[in-house]
């Protein structure tokens, strides 16, 4: 029974992923920050760890890692604060890399965003700060000996998930303001979970008619 860590695990998409993943009968432990939101886990199936990733540190985050199989990073300091930007979504991001080699949990899928890395923002743009610090942490994930896999979905949405998704592996522009739903990317993340041809690559998706395992294995 794999044993994977959600880092991140009160978000709407990890939320969504704990239950898959324990719906097929892996073992799955949700670390989060606010100790009120632990019933909201608890329910996934995931077991609860409580664990402010901002502030931990390699070795903390190694012991909270230990034991498991692999690693989802699907936490974010939710835009609007610079520093805190870079506390999360940069520094912690490539500490969790380190504490997973650490640790030996050496599978290791980053919740990304399409388009990260490709494009220069202005810094005068709200977004440029994030935008940066998602490009540094895929781009040091990239450079490790994990056994990585980026996951890079266009906007999200709330609808239902399909099963069913569109992968861009030409990043055609065309597909810009196309959504995906949340419950499809924690549909994508447990799948290139079971699927070691994903090692080594960055995934990008929106919406669309293909089945999830039908697009990873023809991409």
């Amino acid at each position: 029974m794999p044993r994977i860590a959600i880092i991140g695990g009160h978000g709407k998409v990890a939320l969504h992923l704990a239950r898959q993943l324990t719906g097929r009968g892996d073992e799955v432990t949700s670390i989060f920050r606010n100790p009120e939101h632990e019933a909201d886990v608890a329910g996934t199936g995931a077991a609860p760890l409580v664990l402010d990733v901002e502030s931990a540190d390699t070795e903390a985050l190694a012991a909270a890692l230990a034991g498991h199989d692999a690693v989802v990073w699907s936490a974010g300091a939710g835009g609007g604060n610079p520093a805190r930007t870079n506390a999360v979504d940069r520094d912690a991001a490539i500490a969790s890399m380190e504490a997973a080699a650490q640790a030996g949990a050496y599978r290791y899928v980053m919740v990304s965003y399409r388009g990260a890395g490709r494009d220069e923002i202005p810094a005068d743009n709200p977004f440029s700060t994030y935008a940066e610090a998602k490009a540094v942490a895929d781009a040091h994930l990239r450079a490790t000996g994990l056994q990585w896999t980026i996951v890079a979905p266009g906007g999200l949405d709330l609808e239902p998930g399909s099963g069913t998704i569109h992968l861009d592996a030409d990043y055609d522009r065309s597909l810009d303001g196309t959504s995906v739903s949340r419950e499809d990317v924690a549909a994508v993340i447990a799948a290139v979970l079971a699927d070691d041809t994903t090692i080594g690559r960055a995934l990008e998706f929106v919406g669309g008619s293909q089945p999830i395992a039908e697009a990873l294995a023809t991409a």
